[in-house]
């Protein structure tokens, strides 16, 4: 099995047993999500079951890309089982993380592990090569994640110099390393089952969305350590390496190419860009395993290997004025990472809180009674006690451990918060980030999914690039009706270039649902099953490439066949997302899923779009109107509740869904080979009519 191991680890923590999964079984999935979602749905009987619930199984997935030379994608984990974020439904839910954690697990032996059950005491897995062994974690139980991740790799390495070989588990042939364990871990956060806490790899790699971190808390779970010593069998080594120097050579900055092309998401970036955000401090870059494009940062004053929101989540009031960081965000970022907190609800929450005292409503001896010191907002010493209640469960955080919903809702002003707008969770209780009153197909995928997507692909060139050199005051470097061009030829099977009409009626129309088709097929099984990186692909505009026609969709299938020895085309891979799509949709309709549920927040559709939540930037967009291609600030707009439902069904009729309920019917599953999936759904009575 070509960039396989052959083998998925299964642990259950309450009987302590140990035992395989053949990956065979599973490979048809790909790997990552597909798989994930796969052994879910076969050992999950109830999956109307909360996070908490000890039959919650987590699954945390490799692909078979992991821990190869494939650029932007070797190093990404994928993580699932019931979520405890959402709201009102714990939804089945997703998350993954970068750094070194998914090759060194493909090193040890196992294409991934399979968590079930609740163990009676705190542990720790400690993986070597292919022994494995549950660890007495009470030790551990309350340092943070940097503590544990240090506590663990002394343990495993005997205090060892990280430059000196050690040996790797029990193996007769002696294999050893100088690579210290990769290690995942939960802070205080998720011991003390907070919604959002999350999972931590190394300093600044998150498995934030979801509150995956509160779930293995309440598996009395502290952490996965794993150290490895094998290798991945690759099927043509040189058609690797000549994919790897092919996209460098014709799609990645090149020295002497000082061009920065604004609002880019090319499928590398300059690496002269430095830290715009901190002029003058010292900083370096920082990638994930095998990563050419390095996206994280590390400063003398903080932000430890963080990325984009986990950096800036405390800055809200500086970026908007100049678009810098103070030291107490970075020492924050630093905070949040440690202790195992989401950032961009922690972001959302703070707005909030902020809000609700300029208003006379939260504070001391206030309607919500809060000793947090709002004089300091903006200091490291507000967000640090914020987070020490939050953690802790201590004062106003003993609500907010448990996420802003929930915590609206106790406090009695979910309902005025969420129509005002004051309280921006926009679907299934999640932070708005790219509004889907503008930028549709973000917030269209959300909502029809299970928390905020978080998927980069067509924003980059249809919103953040065009806006971007709007607000510099300058020209777009390509035309909107280029942008269309490129994308109608990169979007297979659908190849439509009307698919990026941001205009009032566009959002609406056929051509937006084929987008929105098309984003949750293809994010579904090339980025979440074999694990692209979302900063680096989809690459549809790179300023970098011949005519500005970025890696998308040449690259996907190149690396993929070079290390399986398969010959996959771009094109299976996207129908093979459109499966794993709709076994997540069955997942969730088991769950209680429904039409009805899929509604915005009120704010959506009666309160005007006012631009970005944290950064001042327009929303300047691609639009078709009166048969010509431009770029158009569409902000201020709201959704209309009627044409929103109407486009519902279009987009349910396009995916092979009832219309009536958004249910797939039998016909779509058995098209899928998902019979048996069609089957659980009508012995629940929950299978579409069609």
């Amino acid at each position: 099995m070509n960039g396989y191991t052959g083998s998925i680890l299964r642990v259950n923590l309450k009987t302590r047993k140990i035992s395989t999964i053949d990956t065979k079984k599973y490979e048809m999935w790909g790997g990552g999500h597909g798989i994930g979602s796969a052994i879910f749905f076969d050992l999950v009987k109830d999956k109307a079951i909360s996070g908490y619930d000890s039959g919650n199984v987590v699954t945390i997935m490799t692909s078979p890309l992991s821990g190869t030379l494939a650029p932007a994608v070797s190093g990404r984990t994928e993580v699932q089982g019931v979520g405890l974020q959402s709201y009102p439904v714990e939804w089945f839910t997703r998350s993954n993380f970068g750094g070194r954690f998914a090759g060194m697990l493909k090193y040890a032996g196992w294409d991934g592990i399979v968590i079930e059950g609740k163990s009676k005491n705190p542990v720790w897995i400690d993986i070597r090569d292919r022994e494995v062994k549950l660890v007495d974690a009470k030790p551990l139980w309350g340092l943070d994640t940097w503590e544990t991740q240090k506590k663990i790799w002394h343990r495993v390495t005997g205090l060892k110099s990280y430059k000196d070989w050690m040996e790797v588990g029990k193996s007769p042939r002696g294999e050893r390393t100088t690579l210290k364990p990769a290690v995942l871990t939960i802070g205080p956060a998720g011991e003390n089952l907070s919604r959002i806490a999350s999972l931590i790899h190394d300093a600044g790699n998150a498995a934030g969305q979801g509150g995956f971190g509160g779930v293995w808390g309440s598996k009395n779970l502290k952490a996965i350590s794993v150290i490895g010593s094998g290798s991945i069998h690759i099927s043509d080594p040189n058609a690797l390496m000549e994919a790897r120097l092919w996209a460098k050579k014709s799609y990645s900055w090149q020295p002497g190419n000082l061009t920065d092309k604004l609002g880019s998401h090319a499928f590398s970036s300059n690496p002269s860009q430095g830290s715009p955000s901190t002029p003058g401090v010292k900083s370096r870059p920082s990638g994930c395993m095998a990563c050419h494009k390095c996206c994280r940062r590390k400063t003398e004053l903080g932000g430890n290997e963080s990325s984009c929101v986990d950096m800036f989540f405390y800055c809200f009031e500086d970026a908007k004025k100049h678009g810098k960081q103070t030291t107490a965000s970075l020492k924050a970022s630093d905070l949040i990472q440690k202790t195992g907190i989401n950032a961009f609800e922690l972001e959302t929450v703070i707005i909030w809180l902020k809000t609700l005292h300029k208003k006379g409503i939260l504070g001391p001896g206030k309607e919500i009674d809060t000793d947090l010191p709002f004089d300091k907002m903006g200091e490291y010493e507000f967000v640090e006690k914020l987070v020490t209640q939050l953690e802790t469960r201590q004062g106003i955080g003993a609500d907010l451990h448990n996420g802003a919903a929930r915590t609206a809702k106790k406090w009695g002003r979910f309902e005025k918060d969420l129509k005002s707008g004051v309280l921006a969770l926009q679907y299934w209780g999640y932070p708005k980030h790219y509004d889907a009153r503008t930028e549709v197909e973000w917030g269209y995928g959300s909502i029809l999914g299970d928390r905020d997507c978080n998927e980069h692909d067509f924003m980059m060139p249809c919103y953040y690039s065009p806006s971007m050199n709007a607000l510099a005051g300058m020209e777009t470097y390509i035309s909107a009706k280029e942008v269309s061009q490129i994308i109608a030829e990169k979007c297979k099977p659908y190849n439509d270039p009307l698919m990026i009409d941001y205009s009032d009626e566009g959002i609406y129309s056929e051509h937006m649902a084929k987008t929105v088709a098309w984003h949750r097929h293809y994010t579904r099984f090339w980025k979440q099953s074999i694990g692209y990186c979302d900063w680096c692909y989809a690459d549809f505009v790179n300023p970098y490439a011949p005519g500005y026609r970025g890696i998308t969709p040449e690259a996907e299938p190149k690396f993929l066949n070079a290390v399986t020895g398969k010959n996959l085309t771009f094109e299976q891979g996207m129908e093979l997302g459109r499966k794993i799509w709709n076994l997540d949709r069955a997942i969730w309709i088991l769950q209680g899923r429904h039409r009805d549920q899929e509604v915005f927040a009120d704010f959506t559709y009666e309160k005007p779009q006012e631009g970005h939540a944290t950064y001042e930037i327009p929303y300047v967009m691609t639009v078709h109107e009166k048969g010509k291609w431009k770029y158009k600030d569409v902000g201020g707009r709201i959704l209309d509740r009627s044409k929103f439902e109407e486009w519902k069904t279009k987009y349910y009729t396009l995916e092979g869904w009832d219309p009536e309920s958004g249910w797939p019917v039998r016909k779509t599953l058995k098209s899928m080979g998902l019979d048996y999936v069609a089957d659980e759904l009508h012995s629940h009575k929950k299978l579409g009519r069609g």
